[in-house]
């Protein structure tokens, strides 16, 4: 039989390369990827059985769980992963859609937007 999937890895197309590079429309719409955020998605929804690595930077870690938990990993190592995969996958999807957004002559009513953290701040703290 097949057996069970409890790995994927997955980096998405550089869609905000394509166009921080001043790419054309066609350029910018090849490098938006579907396929990937598709897979990213049902992996950390199923984090219960599968650990979804969506960034170089978590190898690392992986390769550390692997190697102390008998080629496995930890259920709260893989919830961090999905949080991680949830949080990569709604900025991918909103960096498309303010660049669309400035493609069309009606923008949308509805605009996303994602920041990086670049500290924690206390509840009323201000920059």
């Amino acid at each position: 039989g097949i057996r069970k999937i409890d790995l994927v890895v997955v980096n998405l197309y550089p869609f905000r390369d394509a166009v921080a590079k001043g790419g054309d429309f066609a350029h910018c719409i090849e490098n938006i990827d579907i396929g990937g955020p598709a897979m990213i998605r049902a992996s950390a929804k199923n984090n219960a059985y599968v650990s979804i690595v969506s960034s170089p930077s978590q190898y690392k870690q992986l390769m550390d769980q692997m190697r102390e938990n008998d080629g496995c990993t930890t259920l709260a190592f893989r919830k961090n992963l999905a949080a991680a995969a949830y949080a990569l996958t709604s900025a991918y999807d909103s960096a498309v859609s303010q660049w669309m957004a400035e493609q069309v002559t009606e923008p949308p009513p509805t605009k996303t937007v994602a920041f990086q953290v670049e500290r924690p701040l206390k509840y009323g703290c201000n920059p």
